[in-house]
């Protein structure tokens, strides 16, 4: 008996000897690690989501909303502290379309406290939830983009992912602004995972909301833009379509429309990833004969051509080895350079280019190295130009360094072996019209704070890019050379002026034959006054052939006819 009291009473103070031990360690060695799971199971850890920025348009003088949030939530479970099955029963009911995750991932690692099951549920279906008094469940409200304009502008607006991030276009761009600061909120919880106000180590970060960008986008010109655009499809059969409008006297941008478009609200539903790009700012394109206006420009600002000089029109001309034809065959003889601009003769921005170098007979180093001077430097053409949100890269052959430089810079003169944006040429277009001077694009208007439309600081002139007399002389020439086209019927008692262009598609590298796109650029003025208005128009289709007067002029005249109407521009009786 007493051998066994030993025994026991040993095993007894062993057992005190290791509890003893084990509470040394605990309390002494491991206390601050026994301390932060402690509070890991009474602390509250929420971020404090971002409103995300509102985008809105010009409505005339007025900006009006046209990317609106929606308060949604977030649902998230405490696998430590939910019940698996009740849990999973009442989500299931009420947030079914919503869920993100597998009920076998959420519970599988019972120690985690924080697994997001649903995202984007309504405000509805969370007053469902919370009557059910779920241990363990919480929700993070934040907010879901919606787009009440549905498909308008959608190729420029882009969109938010199921992530919240900014996806192309101006939510992709501008993500940082919009998109704001989150925001941390640490506290001490209870037993429901609901915050209380006690604590020594309680933290507040306030979220700082993301800007309200306001876009010099008129919606009103956009709706216009489009319409013109679907029309033009279905006259001539093109499968997209694309168009800028600039005012050429501040670099404003009143539209940017791409077709065919989408609904931003249901992004996932496109059957072609294409119609996420914005092909006025994203596209580089061989341009054709609407640079021929830079061209001409270029000459006569140079002093070495005026309107009236002439030439000798063969139908071609031959340079580096390479025969280079017009597309329209006809005026074979000595024609003038308003003949050749409004008949858009290859041969006449060929011979504007050497005129350029002093040699009425041959391309030479001096006509490349001004005529890039002109492009690059001045026109800005080859380089992105400083507008807010993305666009692409695009580059000019050096004028000395290659072989084939004569030829080169011979197809360059009426837009080919160049490639560029729409937006670049709309603006460089813009200053040739204005009087000579570039405004760098701009498509942000300002900011909607407090609900306040607040203006952002307008834009000067960045260089000036031809003189005023050749600004006057090259709007005279394009009016003239609009005429040249039956189809070009304007409102009367203005001045409308343009230029069209064709060019071969580039597939693989190559040339193909069996395919142009065509495009259109123009201004309108009341009579005797500065242009109010520039607009690009571009259309294509796999494997057809389109024509920049027959299909893409109709579309500018569409526009055009509207902005007159819209600016309320007066006309000369």
């Amino acid at each position: 008996m007493k051998k066994r009291t030993n025994i026991l009473r040993f095993c007894l103070l062993f057992a005190v000897g290791v509890i003893a031990v084990r509470l040394f360690f605990i309390q002494i060695i491991q206390h601050s690690e026994w301390v932060a799971k402690a509070d890991a199971q009474h602390t509250l850890k929420n971020t404090i989501m971002a409103k995300r920025g509102e985008i809105y348009m010009m409505d005339g003088d007025e900006a009006v909303a046209v990317v609106m949030n929606e308060t949604v939530y977030t649902l998230i479970v405490d696998p430590m502290m939910a019940d698996e099955e009740k849990t999973k029963e009442v989500v299931e009911e009420y947030a079914k379309d919503n869920l993100v995750a597998k009920w076998e991932d959420v519970f599988k690692n019972k120690t985690r406290r924080y697994y997001i099951v649903a995202r984007n549920v309504s405000r509805a279906s969370v007053e469902k939830i919370r009557e059910e008094e779920l241990i363990g469940v919480s929700f993070q409200e934040n907010t879901k983009r919606v787009y009440p304009e549905g498909e308008l502008a959608s190729g420029l607006l882009g969109f938010v992912n199921l992530d919240g991030k900014g996806q192309y276009g101006v939510e992709g761009s501008l993500n940082t602004e919009l998109a704001g600061t989150n925001g941390l909120l640490k506290t001490v919880s209870d037993v429901n995972n609901i915050a209380l106000s006690i604590g020594d180590n309680n933290i507040k970060v306030p979220a700082e909301d993301g800007k309200n960008i306001v876009l010099t986008i008129d919606r009103n010109v956009q709706y216009a833009v489009e319409k013109a655009l679907a029309n033009g499809m279905e006259r001539t059969g093109a499968t997209n379509a694309s168009a800028i409008v600039m005012n050429p006297n501040n670099g404003e941008i009143l539209a940017v429309a791409n077709l065919p478009t989408y609904n931003a609200s249901e992004y996932w539903n496109v059957k072609d990833a294409g119609s996420y790009i914005n092909y006025v700012f994203d596209d580089p394109i061989e341009p054709a004969s609407v640079c021929k206006t830079f061209t001409f420009s270029a000459a006569i600002d140079l002093g070495a051509m005026t309107p009236e000089t002439t030439y000798y029109n063969a139908g071609y001309t031959t340079v580096d080895g390479w025969k280079i034809e017009n597309a329209y065959k006809g005026l074979i003889g000595t024609v003038s350079m308003q003949t050749a601009l409004g008949w858009s003769l290859n041969t006449g921005s060929i011979q504007a280019l050497r005129l350029m170098g002093g040699d009425a007979d041959a391309i030479n180093q001096s006509g490349r190295e001004k005529l890039y001077d002109y492009y690059y430097n001045k026109f800005g053409l080859g380089q992105k130009t400083g507008v807010e949100i993305y666009e692409a890269n695009v580059a000019i052959a050096d004028p000395n360094v290659g072989n084939g430089r004569d030829s080169m810079y011979a197809n360059m003169t009426f837009g080919q072996n160049i490639q560029l944006t729409m937006l670049q040429v709309a603006a460089a277009f813009s200053s040739v019209v204005n009087g000579g001077e570039y405004y760098t694009p701009t498509i942000v208007a300002g900011e909607v704070k407090d609900g306040e439309f607040i203006e952002a600081d307008k834009k000067e002139a960045v260089r000036r890019t031809i003189s005023e007399t050749t600004s006057a002389t090259m709007r005279d020439m394009l009016v003239k050379a609009r005429k040249v086209w039956k189809n070009a019927v304007d409102k009367k008692g203005y001045t409308v002026g343009g230029k069209s262009g064709t060019a071969q598609a580039i597939k693989n590298g190559q040339y193909v034959f069996d395919e142009t796109y065509a495009t259109y650029i123009g201004f309108g003025s009341e009579k005797g006054e500065m242009p109010a208005y520039v607009v690009m128009v571009r259309l294509w289709a796999d494997g057809k052939t389109m024509n920049g007067g027959n299909d893409a002029l109709p579309v500018f005249t569409e526009i055009s006819d509207y902005m007159i109407d819209y600016l309320k521009l007066k006309p000369t009786e």
